[in-house]
């Protein structure tokens, strides 16, 4: 039992592995689910990297487990590349989980014969391995991950905003008034406070203009109002939900984005900041 637990089925894992890899090096998957597709996307380098980081690492499991059945330091040295190497996934998948529509398979089958040897392999520490994979997952959890995702996808007018900021009201209700079109997108969104972030843009409201040209902003209740009045736009509905999911594109940013800044606006906090409150009174 022992050697199928610790030669054999880490040997099966290598050699899931390697044919990934040759796969991957002709352009080509085993997995062609869109959560595959986008779990490259997520990391710093080549994907390739990481698969051949995996047969290196699958294929010392398999030299320790071989020697294992011999030698109790070896089996030492087993456990802790197995449950290192379970650790490592769980922390991918997790984030995968969390940053993507959906998981990688081609991880997920890797996560799963790794909790399999370890459960073949020490039946007793099993419930142990569980438990740290199951923290890894509850901690990346608590974080604010940026989605894999784009909420701007289609032309037209997009509206960070947040439902307690007084100046967002501002723009809402004239928006109302005016019946001018719009897709809102909550400011409490981690994909809409990092391009905040990324722009240097530290206040709320935000209009987001897309069109054939590219994208437009507009930073403060009072530019915004004014960019409508002067076009007095009519449409049909006041507010649009939210865009599907789809993936990342590139976005073109006006040079002027910068001196926007500056107009009075809520802090791009999740509770809006006494500077916030101030500047309304002031307006």
């Amino acid at each position: 039992m022992n050697f199928f637990s610790r030669v054999l089925l880490p040997l099966f894992l290598f050699i899931y592995i390697a044919v990934e890899t040759y796969l991957k090096l002709h352009h080509t998957s085993l997995c062609e689910a869109t959560g595959c597709k986008l779990a490259g996307e997520l990391l710093r380098f080549n994907p390739l990297y990481l698969n051949y980081l995996g047969l290196g690492a699958v294929f010392v499991l398999v030299l320790l487990g071989y020697f294992s059945l011999k030698s109790k330091l070896v089996e030492k040295l087993f456990f802790m590349v197995l449950y290192s190497a379970i650790a490592f996934e769980a922390t991918i998948l997790g984030y995968q989980f969390l940053a993507n529509p959906e998981p990688c398979l081609f991880c997920l089958g890797i996560f799963s014969s790794l909790s399999l040897i370890a459960l073949l392999s020490h039946t007793k520490n099993f419930p142990l391995i569980a438990a740290i994979a199951l923290s890894v997952f509850l901690g990346l959890s608590t974080l604010a991950i940026t989605k894999n995702k784009s909420f701007i996808v289609a032309n037209g007018d997009y509206l960070i905003a947040s439902k307690t900021c007084p100046h967002c009201k501002k723009v809402k209700k004239y928006f109302g008034e005016q019946n001018i079109k719009y897709t809102p997108i909550s400011v409490e969104e981690a994909s809409a406070r990092s391009f905040l972030k990324f722009a240097g843009i530290t206040t709320i409201p935000v209009l987001v203009h897309k069109d054939s040209q590219g994208l437009s902003l507009l930073v403060g209740d009072k530019k915004i109002i004014a960019h409508f009045k002067t076009q007095n736009p009519v449409s049909k509905t006041t507010e649009i939900p939210a865009p599907a999911l789809q993936q990342s594109s590139a976005l073109g940013i006006p040079s002027d984005i910068f001196s926007a800044t500056s107009e009075p606006g809520c802090a791009i906090t999740i509770t809006e900041t006494p500077d916030c409150e101030k500047n309304s009174t002031s307006d």
